[in-house]
This record gives C-alpha cells, sequence and structure tokens, in this order.
C-alpha cells in the first residue's frame, strides 16, 4: 500500500489518489452552484488545476477526462468554450462528455481527470 498516496480522504472517498505515477482526480463540481455554466465550468477546472499541484503535475499532462452535464444540449457549446481556453494547445487528453443527473439539482456540471505525474 505504500505506492499508493491519498490526498483529501475522508471515510467514503479520496479526492486524488496516485499511484505508478498516475493520478486520478475524482468528481469534481462547482462551490458557487448559483453561477452559469462557464462560471461552474470555471471553478471545477481551478479544483482540476489545484489538485493537479498538489500531486506534482498539470493540466498538460492530462490522460482523460469525463465530463458530466446537468443539460448537454444547453450547456455543451457554453462548457466547450471555458474548457477550449483552459486545455493547453496540442495536448488535449483523451475525453468523453455526457449528459446525468448530478447529486443536487443547482450542478450543472462534474469533472473527474486522470493525469500522469512524469
Amino acid at each position: 500500500m505504500s505506492d499508493i498516496t491519498r490526498i483529501e480522504t475522508n471515510e467514503r472517498m479520496s479526492r486524488v489518489v496516485i499511484h505508478n505515477g498516475i493520478v486520478l482526480i475524482g468528481g469534481l463540481t462547482a462551490g458557487d452552484a448559483s453561477q452559469d455554466i462557464r462560471g461552474q465550468t470555471q471553478q471545477v477546472l481551478q479544483k482540476i488545476d489545484n489538485y493537479l499541484a498538489k500531486a506534482g503535475t498539470d493540466n498538460t499532462r492530462m490522460l482523460s477526462a469525463q465530463i458530466w452535464l446537468k443539460d448537454i444540449e444547453r450547456d455543451f457549446a457554453g462548457m466547450n468554450e471555458v474548457w477550449d481556453a483552459w486545455v493547453p494547445k496540442g495536448v488535449a487528453p483523451v475525453r468523453a462528455t455526457g449528459e446525468s443527473k448530478l447529486a443536487r439539482g443547482d450542478l450543472l456540471v462534474e469533472i473527474i481527470v486522470t493525469a500522469s505525474q512524469a
């Protein structure tokens, strides 16, 4: 178990798990859900940046992303606008986007990321 590092672990989950140089970041949502899709996406991406930094990496090392939207038809373009500005050119991860009922009715987006440390 010593080759597994967990960040912000509680009885239910860890926010980040690092194993063999792979960084797994669990589903993140906006802290201020009163914002629109652009605002919520920006908040989530800032959280991802912070967790990647804690794990010793950054968004240029992303391997995959799963994005869940409350309403994909309404929010896909707005989320992509923020996402596209955040992902460095030439290093886009494998990505899937789907529609899902999220944990609370006011949440519009949840993002899960896997990255490499090196």
